[in-house]
């Protein structure tokens, strides 16, 4: 366990391999789960703010959802605000392309420039997930394994990427560049070793 600016960091996230392969995934992650990305502060406003504009890049099935349930839901288990899902599974956000692959519908909108939102930070972080320990306040960054990710890890190995520096602007945007500055270090410091 590392601690860089009073956050807990799983030594997993600077020691294992990970590139996201979604030929070989499908982005499975967005379609399969228990509850919806956790949203930050802030983020549910934006998701409501930002619906109209992105609307038309989602399924049906995902704009009936939203509809239902409103742009956020709060879930019960983990006592926080997730994004809805269609049928207890898939965001509602997602899209597919014409191959398959699941897509965020509202990162689609934010690289055509429709939106200047990319996605929930927590989407762009995944694997790593942050919890926040009730005894003590300390931010936990915690590398969720699953195994619908092991073509990642495995890509990761194959080309030598490690999964903090994979997730270096998802990190960034969440910390800020002095947090991943701290940490790199860190990880350069314990692969020195």
């Amino acid at each position: 366990m590392l601690i860089i600016q009073g956050k807990l960091v799983d030594q997993d996230i600077i020691s294992s391999h990970f590139q996201c392969n979604l030929d070989a995934c499908k982005g499975v992650c967005c379609v399969e789960g228990d509850y919806g990305a956790p949203l930050e502060d802030g983020e549910v406003e934006k998701l409501e703010e930002i619906y109209p504009a992105i609307a038309s890049y989602l399924t049906t099935e995902g704009k009936a959802a939203i509809k239902e349930q409103g742009t956020s839901t709060y879930f019960e288990e983990p006592k926080e605000y997730g994004t809805p899902l269609v049928d207890g599974k898939a965001c509602a956000y997602l899209t597919y392309t014409r191959n398959g692959i699941a897509l965020c519908g509202i990162e689609k909108a934010y690289r055509d420039g429709v939106i200047d939102f990319k996605k929930p930070v927590s989407c762009e972080l995944y694997p790593i997930r942050v919890s926040v320990n009730a005894n003590n306040g300390f931010e936990h960054l915690e590398y969720d394994r699953w195994e619908i990710c092991n073509p990642a890890c495995k890509m990761g190995a194959k080309k030598q990427v490690r999964l903090y520096r994979f997730l270096k602007d998802a990190i960034i945007r969440k910390y800020g560049e002095s947090f991943y500055q701290e940490l790199e270090a860190a990880a350069q410091h314990l692969e020195a070793k």
